[in-house]
């Protein structure tokens, strides 16, 4: 007895593209019938009027299943749809601040934040330092120890800050 050979097209074996001598046959009620001879297996699809498809083509003796094809791929291309329609793709929004931002506008600095959390998006901060600021890293370090602490209740710290070069990094995402 052969090892069979994976499948090579989109999708699985259907009819005559099947190779292998005997099958494990599963009527379209769902019924097994256990290891049938290939040519009975396709007699058995024909007189339904319904195709017989590999379902597991690796396993020895392969699984087919008399089964209506075309309306199996449509089931499939629906899974499919559905799948993606529910897929949500996570982007990363960045703001950016300065040491010295006034009240206000961080105040509208954390609104837009707040906002894309609630879109379920992460947020990338970064904290630019111009010429003498440099001098006092540590008040950049409380402006994001307060940004932490603002928005403990909707987002947690996924990258703690991190300097690169004139800048601090740091990545929130939504709780």
């Amino acid at each position: 007895m052969r090892a069979p050979t994976p499948v090579q097209k989109d999708g699985p074996r259907i009819n005559d593209e099947i190779r292998s001598r005997d099958v494990q046959l599963i009527d379209q009620e769902g019924t097994n019938h256990g290891k049938v001879e290939f040519r009975d297996a396709f007699a058995r699809a024909q007189e339904a009027g319904l195709d017989l498809v590999e379902i597991a083509p690796n396993s020895v003796p392969p699984v087919c299943k008399i089964m209506d094809f075309g309306k199996f791929k449509f089931q499939e291309q629906k899974k499919a749809a559905e799948a993606r329609k529910r897929q949500k793709i996570v982007e990363i929004k960045e703001i950016k601040l300065r040491p010295m931002i006034d009240d206000h506008d961080y105040d509208t600095k954390m609104k837009a934040m707040k906002r894309f959390f609630e879109e379920g998006d992460k947020v990338k901060i970064t904290l630019r330092f111009r010429g003498r600021e440099m001098a006092h890293q540590d008040l950049g370090q409380k402006l994001l120890n307060r940004v932490k602490g603002d928005v403990v209740e909707f987002a947690k710290v996924e990258q703690e800050p991190k300097y690169e070069g004139r800048q601090i990094i740091m990545v929130l995402a939504p709780r």
